[in-house]
């Protein structure tokens, strides 16, 4: 028999509440409550592989195999890096981000580049023409990979049964409906309901089923944050569409590192990976320029060197200006007042505007020192030599701190050619200095480095 009932959902957080609220209880967000009719009881349900072999059994924990199932690996070490070494079978892979930022080249891509496998890509925004003729733009060799363009998870899991796929595709997850729940695609009761089923399908049959998703305004995967709680890893996929250089950051894994990140290059044949990412993070200068200093930054277990660019200029008002981009706006300001209190610089009178170059976003705090030195020299017009890299974080006291795997940063600085390094005196304790053919030089206090720096 079936029940009809209706529920009103968040549609920032998917909250679920009996009546129509103001303020969602979950996210504080306001006006967000949409009343969704939801069905139970549909007559014909999908039939899983429990269904068929009847209900599950409670079985005792040694039992259970421990036979560990080898990854797949695709043609991409980025996209294998960021999931933990390959895609795990049976693994329920969410891919959000924004609109034409390069989801669905990605996942055919990676679709053309699993030897060996049956790939299966439904679509619910292109046809049939538009996604072959991606296809043949991106000039991948002849594979056994399968389009459909459905909507209707009854459907869908038919044609499932008939191809029997080795990777599921589905491009996108808010365009999927059900008949079991009376109620728009995209809606929060739907995408709950075709997330579960297809989870149900990943586990049940072991086949690796990828999901893309679209972004709220704030950032965040469109419909309810329950489906980052149901599959397996979020990975999210950001970059600026305007520019060449895209960004696959990892924010959920259950098979791996929560912090990896892969960089691809947009190019007309499709995207590229990008194999030494501080070389595309680094501009060549003819000549030095003041207010530039380069930090060791690490994302994961990949260190990055960042170019930090400032520019301080006298305020022209009463309240200076503080404009950071790919950095915290309050881990600066609190580096500023570390600058005026221990150092002696006035910038409570000066207008101070940060960028990291390259578009990336870091919250590490090894590059204090970078961007402390790169705001001097701007403020004083003293440029700093291309040749020094920058490593250490930076206390309240003006104090230099050591970070964590201070070697993988030496080397990568070595490897691209700086020949100095400046580090905490508290991190040259361990580390072996003669197999560095860069020079190494420790500081206790910021202000030695601006004394060495700047006289």
């Amino acid at each position: 028999m079936v029940k009809i009932k209706s529920s009103f959902f968040c549609q920032e957080c998917g909250y679920e509440a009996p009546k129509w609220m103001g303020k969602c209880p979950s996210c504080n967000s306001w006006n967000t409550f949409v009343e969704e009719t939801v069905t139970v009881g549909s007559p014909e349900p999908y039939k899983t592989i429990s269904n068929l072999n009847g209900p599950a059994k409670a079985v005792i924990i040694d039992e259970v195999s421990t036979t560990n199932e080898s990854r797949i690996e695709t043609s991409s070490k980025e996209f294998n890096r960021v999931l933990g070494g390959g895609i795990v079978p049976g693994s329920l892979v969410l891919i959000g981000g924004e609109p034409g930022v390069g989801k669905s080249t990605l996942m055919l891509q990676i679709g053309f580049g699993v030897p060996g496998k049956k790939v299966l890509y439904i679509s619910g925004e292109e046809s049939e023409q538009q996604i072959k003729m991606r296809a043949e733009r991106l000039k991948k060799k002849e594979a056994e990979f399968y389009i459909l363009t459905e909507t209707n998870t009854q459907n869908i899991f038919k044609q499932i049964e008939k191809v029997k796929p080795d990777l599921l595709v589905i491009d996108s997850i808010q365009t999927l409906h059900s008949t079991m729940i009376d109620s728009y695609p995209g809606s929060i009761s739907q995408v709950r309901h075709c997330s579960g089923e297809l989870l149900k399908y990943a586990k049940e049959s072991g086949v690796p089923v990828f999901l893309i998703g679209h972004i709220t305004k704030d950032g965040a995967i469109a419909g309810p944050k329950v489906m980052e709680h149901m599959v397996d890893t979020v990975l999210q996929f950001e970059g600026d569409r305007h520019l060449v250089y895209r960004i696959l950051r990892t924010m959920k894994n259950r098979f791996g590192s929560t912090s990896e990140i892969g960089l691809f290059e947009m190019t007309g044949a499709g995207l590229k990976e990008v194999t030494d990412p501080s070389q595309i993070l680094l501009s060549h200068k003819n000549q030095d320029l003041s207010g530039i200093s380069i930090g060791a930054s690490l994302e994961g277990n990949r260190p990055l060197l960042i170019e930090i660019q400032s520019l301080v200029s006298p305020a022209a008002y009463g309240t200076p200006q503080r404009s950071t981009t790919g950095y915290d706006p309050k881990r600066v300001n609190m580096l500023l007042a570390v600058l005026e209190r221990r150092s002696g610089f006035r910038m409570g009178t000066q207008d101070v505007f940060l960028n990291l170059a390259g578009g990336l976003k870091v919250d590490d705090t090894s590059i204090d020192l970078a961007v402390c030195t790169s705001i001097v020299s701007s403020m004083e017009d003293i440029p700093i030599s291309q040749d020094i890299c920058f490593v250490a974080e930076i206390g309240l006291g003006g104090e230099l701190r050591g970070v964590p795997r201070i070697e993988s940063r030496i080397s990568e600085a070595e490897k691209l050619g700086f020949k100095e390094i400046f580090i905490s005196s508290f991190a040259m304790e361990n580390l072996e200095l003669k197999k560095h053919k860069i020079v190494i030089r420790g500081f206790d206090k910021i202000s030695d480095v601006f004394s060495k720096l700047f006289g």
